[in-house]
Parts: C-alpha cells; sequence; structure tokens
C-alpha cells in the first residue's frame, strides 16, 4: 500500500488538474444527475484551461493534490479572502473543492483531504472553514457532518441553465 502525499499544484501540472476537475465533476454530478448537455456546457466553461490557471494564479485560492505512488488521486481547493465564492462574514477559510476519483474512493483520502483542510484552517488561525454542498449528495453530507460541519444557510449553484440548491456548511476552528 502506497503512503498518500498531499502537495500543492504547480504551474506545470495544471493539465493533470484540469484532468482530475473534469474527471471528478462528471463522476459526481453527470447523468444522471444532469443533463448531457449541461454537463459540457459548465465543463468548457468553468474548468477551461484559461479558467483553471486564472484560480491557480489567484493569490488567496491554493489547489493541492492527493498523490498514492505520484499518481494523482484527489484534489483539494481552499479559498481566502476575496476568492471565496460568497462573501462570509468573519476570518475562515473556504473548502471550494474537494474530490477523490472514483476508483480510489472509500481509501480514506477524501478525509486525509479533509483533515489537511482542517490542519490549514487552524495553522492560519481561522474562526471557521466552510464548504457548499449539492442538497442531493447525502453521502457527502454525512462525511460533512463526521467532520463536525454544521448547515448555517444556502446558496443556488447554477448549473448552466438549472438552479441547484447547495447547503452551506461550516466547522469552527477558533
Amino acid at each position: 500500500m502506497s503512503i498518500l502525499s498531499i502537495e500543492k499544484v504547480k504551474r506545470t501540472e495544471l493539465p493533470a488538474l484540469r484532468h482530475i476537475a473534469i474527471t471528478t465533476f462528471a463522476e459526481a454530478f453527470g447523468p444522471p444527475h444532469n443533463s448531457q448537455r449541461n454537463m459540457d456546457i459548465y465543463l468548457s466553461e468553468h474548468l477551461n484551461k484559461e479558467k483553471l490557471l486564472a484560480e491557480w494564479q489567484h493569490p488567496e485560492s491554493v489547489f493541492y493534490f492527493a498523490k498514492k505512488a505520484e499518481e494523482v488521486v484527489g484534489y483539494l481547493k481552499l479559498n481566502t479572502g476575496i476568492a471565496q465564492t460568497e462573501a462570509i462574514e468573519g476570518n475562515c477559510l473556504e473548502v471550494e473543492r474537494i474530490y477523490v476519483v472514483a476508483n480510489y474512493r472509500n481509501q480514506h483520502i477524501g478525509q486525509a483531504l479533509m483533515d489537511f483542510a482542517i490542519q490549514q484552517a487552524t495553522q492560519t488561525q481561522k474562526e471557521f472553514i466552510w464548504l457548499g454542498v449539492w442538497e442531493h449528495n447525502p453521502k457527502a453530507i454525512r462525511f460533512y457532518e463526521r467532520n463536525g460541519f454544521k448547515t448555517f444557510s444556502e446558496h443556488i449553484f447554477l448549473m448552466v441553465d438549472d438552479p441547484q440548491r447547495d447547503i452551506l456548511m461550516r466547522r469552527q476552528i477558533s
């Protein structure tokens, strides 16, 4: 069994980031959860090379890979300040994306990424860590609840022309 490492994504690794971002998003939210048309449009508009480069370059966003034997098996995107997807009051850290490749689920990789995110929030002395999760993703909701997250609000995630409700959850750090 190879050891899991969590490493900051380098600029030269952006093609690998794009590949895992597209793969894991499609695995999680593709048909039958969303139409193929909406999935194709969303992926081309939100996970294209230019958009990912801009996100990666943002000074208040950081991407991390989860790797096993140098193979990328998951990734994490953390935001602070104006990089956050919502204007949340307080000194906080957003987990915007946390995904694991389907073949590697149930191997505690998601937990390792979440532990890493909580550690980052603790080290940077954040008051709390927060995220949004689709209301129709009960497995993810249970995972976040097991990690001490509680619902505090909601927002609409626009999947092209399909408004979907995300539950906003947070966990106190300090």
